[in-house]
């Protein structure tokens, strides 16, 4: 079985992410998708207004309907900064014998070198990227090309996927802003119920 791995923040999971999920599993023809929300990424400063199980519950939301994709605690049930390699080790034990393709934006793929033991995660996993509205392709390949030489298997596709960040969500929140189109309709109803980013 080849089994997609997106890790994340998700602070809230928007369309963006969605799409990058779908992106890969279609092309790649993975046959599963884990989505796991970090209990606080080491990349970030641990955001104390909104919990990890909000988190998680956004991102259940937003996969319901994903008959491929689930989405998992384990990082949160770890708690602690969350380190990819960890996670891989983990899962590639569970799934013994799957392939795993870990799926990144094109900063995560463009910085996957410089992570916590990066030659663990590069033995476990296929390191997937996309470019960011089609413009970095080319450093995105030179990159993949880096990583190869360095034992890593990758794979990239050039394709375009909706360009939003959470930082963007959460400002047009606080700003009693719109963010219909931007996340998916249960995660905005989530968000606006629970008076998400408005401290």
């Amino acid at each position: 079985m080849k089994i997609a791995i997106f890790g994340g923040s998700f602070n809230p999971i928007h369309n963006g992410h969605i799409q990058l999920v779908n992106a890969f599993t279609d092309k790649l023809e993975l046959d599963r998708a884990i989505i796991i929300p970090a209990y606080v990424s080491p990349f970030k400063e641990k955001d104390k207004s909104v919990t990890p199980m909000q988190r998680y519950e956004m991102c259940r939301l937003a996969f319901r309907d994903n008959v491929k994709a689930e989405v998992s605690d384990i990082e949160i049930c770890r708690e602690g900064a969350s380190y990819t390699y960890m996670t891989l080790e983990k899962l590639s034990k569970k799934y013994r014998g799957d392939e795993l393709f870990l799926i990144t934006g094109a900063d995560m793929f463009m910085s996957v070198h410089t992570w916590s033991h990066p030659e663990i995660i590069f033995r476990l996993a296929t390191i997937c990227g996309i470019p960011r509205n089609g413009e970095d392709i080319d450093s995105l390949k030179k990159q993949a090309e880096y990583l190869e030489k360095h034992g890593a298997r990758t794979e990239i596709l050039d394709i375009s996927v909706l360009t939003v960040s959470s930082t963007e969500i959460r400002d047009r929140v606080k700003n009693r802003e719109s963010i219909s189109g931007l996340v998916p309709g249960a995660v905005e109803n989530y968000i606006l119920e629970n008076r998400l980013y408005i401290k």
